[in-house]
């Protein structure tokens, strides 16, 4: 989403990556990296990417000029040390993980090695020197950069390393989170460093909700159930900015924001506040033609305080098999369906009329389920059922005039 700027239901990009898997991004997507490079930016991604198994998914084939990082959730890439994994090298070749890869947009694609148990307590170290050096060596070039750092810390599962095992007495979670805090200190303290701090944007925030099914390890959450489904507590996530002389230290917002409105977002603070009516239209990025429908919006204005409020008043909530299980209009969702379950043995249950929550109420989403009065408290709700169809036929309005993909899957619907 962050990078694609596009609904997941649009890019199909909607579920884990597996190894082995030819699903992933396609050459039709534009990429932030795309279009910060047609702006005169270095660009380097270092930790996950989550966008392909293949060469042909690699972030330096889609805008990146060097990339140093793993392709897969963290458990994926321990399982060739399970017990029952098959050991025939014939089935690790074809289904096994690839290991942590350097590339660069020259086409050079160099595996350094798995990411097994033993590199995983150190490898966000070898990410972090990476960034730092991408950083240093943009800057003595005088060159503006746009940095990918994505560690792997806080996904399952945790292996720490002895220096940080025990350091809260919390669990390893919370042990981890101080390790990767220390991270995020560092390269603020290199910003100061190298006195670029007052003219660089930092954005900190992550991908998904805690993993309850995994807990204590999966992390933990006040909203609603889980990452992997549609209620609050997938969708939610902490966001964090640092944009000198635009926002004020100190300043929280409770405006409704997506990760693909950086898209939109970063490319008028690099020059272009128009990449979203560009790309509508065609345009060409990186030398590559591109015309694609961004969904995400431009909150500059918003944040440089010329509007009042921010741009967007929807989510949409489709699910990892491309449902789209529930929308947020302003203060007001509505679920059309429900996901009952953790990310791996959920079902998802269709009901008669759409669910009604209003999150500044309810923001956890227990009113529906645990509200004695909350029947009575629907009937009188109902005038949202009709205009909430328009907001979807809103979003679908243009949906065949441009490019799009139908989405992976980890079960036998996909095949």
């Amino acid at each position: 989403s962050f990078i694609l700027g596009m609904e997941p239901f649009r890019t199909g990009l909607l579920t884990i990556g597996m190894p082995g898997d030819p699903h992933g991004i396609t050459d039709w997507m534009p990429t932030i990296a795309d279009a910060l490079k047609t702006q005169g930016y270095a660009t380097g991604q270092f930790g996950k990417n989550h966008l392909g198994d293949q060469d042909i998914h690699l972030p330096t084939k889609h805008g990146f000029d060097e990339f140093f990082g793993n392709l897969y959730h963290l458990n994926a890439e321990e399982e060739p040390e399970g017990y029952f994994y098959p050991k025939d090298p014939a089935f690790k070749q074809k289904y096994g993980p690839r290991g942590v890869i350097k590339s660069t947009a020259d086409g050079r694609i160099e595996d350094t090695g798995p990411l097994d148990t033993k590199r995983m307590p150190t490898v966000d170290e070898e990410f972090l020197a990476a960034a730092k050096d991408f950083i240093q060596r943009q800057t003595k070039a005088d060159k503006p950069f746009f940095c990918w750092f994505n560690s792997t810390r806080m996904h399952v599962f945790t292996h720490l390393k002895k220096e940080s095992y025990g350091k809260t007495g919390k669990g390893i979670h919370a042990d981890g989170m101080v390790e990767h805090d220390g991270m995020v200190g560092e390269l603020l303290n290199l910003l100061d460093q190298l006195k670029i701090s007052d003219n660089t944007i930092v954005v900190y925030s992550t991908d998904n909700g805690a993993e309850l099914a995994l807990w204590p390890d999966g992390a933990m959450t006040m909203f609603h159930s889980e990452k992997g489904t549609t209620w609050e507590g997938g969708f939610r996530v902490p966001m964090m900015v640092r944009w000198p002389g635009v926002i004020k230290p100190g300043t929280v917002s409770n405006d409704i924001i997506s990760q693909i409105d950086w898209f939109p977002t970063l490319l008028a603070a690099a020059g272009n506040p128009n990449i979203k009516e560009q790309l509508a239209k065609g345009t060409t990025l990186n030398g590559k033609q591109f015309k694609v429908k961004l969904d995400g919006y431009n909150f500059a204005p918003y944040f440089q305080g010329r509007e009042k409020k921010g741009p967007r008043d929807r989510v949409m909530y489709f699910d990892q098999g491309g449902n789209l299980n529930a929308i947020r209009w302003n203060d007001w969702k509505l679920s059309f369906a429900v996901n009952d379950g953790n990310i791996a043995f959920g079902s998802r249950k269709v009901t008669s009329w759409a669910g009604i929550t209003n999150l500044r109420m309810d923001p956890y989403e227990k009113a529906s389920h645990e509200g004695g009065s909350y029947l009575d408290w629907y009937a009188r709700q109902m005038w949202l059922l009709v205009p909430i169809q328009g907001v979807i036929k809103e979003f679908f309005a243009d949906f065949t005039d441009y490019p799009y993909q139908t989405g992976g899957s980890l079960n036998a619907s996909g095949i």
